[in-house]
């Protein structure tokens, strides 16, 4: 019995051009033809952000700019939101990341090791409590409103208008 030593080695495998592909914007490229990209929101969890410039920014029919405005505007507009994206999630990806990660591992072990256990205690107990609890109503509740019952059913109401 000694001291065993043993090696972990993790590596990430990516290819030059899929590293690349993954880090540039959605322009067309005639030379190259990448295969789909997968979809990192499979349950549209964030449905509602897919959100482009014709949802945002729309020009009636009786008041539009040049041409070359429109298409500038929108431009702009996808080139500024992706940059910004980009820069908001490299700055703010990780610590949100890691601060969820950690609020979900103290939910996760509360639940597991806390909760569930205090909930299968009680639904242990219950019956127990049921048939002490049943027993005491019939014993005091009932004989009460069972008389208070019988003394108010001679009480008779009637609403006069005036």
């Amino acid at each position: 019995m000694g001291i065993e030593k043993e090696n972990y080695e993790t590596s990430i495998i990516m290819d030059e051009d899929e590293f690349n592909r993954s880090i540039e914007p959605i322009l067309s490229k005639k030379d190259k033809v990448y295969a789909a990209i997968p979809d990192r929101d499979p349950n549209d969890i964030n449905a509602h952000l897919k959100v482009g410039f014709d949802d945002v920014i729309a020009e009636p029919s009786s008041s539009h700019s040049f041409d070359r405005v429109w298409i500038g505007s929108h431009a702009v507009f996808e080139l500024f939101k992706y940059v910004f994206y980009r820069i908001l999630t490299t700055i703010l990806a990780v610590p949100m990341a890691f601060i969820i990660g950690i609020v979900f591992g103290v939910l996760s072990c509360i639940h597991i090791w806390v909760l569930m256990p205090v909930v299968r205690s009680c639904l242990m107990a219950l019956p127990s409590v049921q048939v002490v609890w049943s027993s005491l109503t019939d014993i005091f509740v009932n004989p009460l409103f069972h008389s208070m019952g019988r003394c108010l059913s001679s009480v008779h109401v009637k609403a006069m208008d005036n």
